[in-house]
């Protein structure tokens, strides 16, 4: 059948529901990732463009910004603009992270050939636990770009060092706590 729904109730409706609602909860967050890395960008790109023409108005500095990139690329530019260099872990994070952003975007809600009224427990719960890796690699680029916009933001107020730890299983437990354990093992 070349439909992508049918009339056939689908095996494991509950199981679906679940996989259903992570894989848009992941999305939800995979895309404010990618927002963030392109409004860290621009903060940037304005920052460089005051520093090499201080007598430019807002306008002027917004117009000779570049237009917004790929998300590969805009990772690419935001570590080389920063003054500081970025660690190399937090590199190989962020490339982690947009490797997972593109699954989640591109697969997060697929079951690859099998249509959902065939989809039976065993490929749904390996699609959710290939899911959750995906969204526990983005959830520590998202820490890193997360501190930035933070510190853009709020300068002056240092954001709280227990993030880097607390985020990534706040995350896990919003995207992935319905399925209360099941994934575990």
């Amino acid at each position: 059948m070349g439909w992508s729904l049918s009339l056939l109730p689908p095996p494991e409706p509950e199981l679906l529901d679940a996989v259903f609602l992570s894989a848009g909860r992941a999305l939800h967050l995979a895309n404010a990732f990618e927002n963030k890395c392109q409004y860290v960008l621009r903060i940037a790109n304005l920052a460089s463009a005051f520093d090499e023409d201080p007598a430019l108005t807002l306008d002027e500095a917004i117009a000779a910004a570049p237009s917004d990139k790929m998300l590969g690329q805009t990772l690419h530019l935001l570590v080389d603009r920063f003054q500081t260099p970025v660690p190399e872990e937090a590199v190989g994070l962020l490339n982690k992270a947009r490797a997972a952003r593109n699954f989640i975007a591109h697969e997060g809600a697929s079951l690859g050939s099998s249509y959902i009224w065939v989809a039976r427990a065993d490929t749904l719960i390996r699609h959710a636990v290939a899911l959750r890796a995906a969204v526990q690699a983005l959830s520590l680029g998202d820490c890193i770009v997360s501190r930035w916009v933070s510190e853009i933001e709020e300068p002056n107020v240092p954001a709280p060092r227990s993030w880097d730890d607390d985020y990534p299983p706040m995350v896990d437990t919003w995207v992935f706590g319905h399925f209360n354990g099941l994934l575990e093992g």
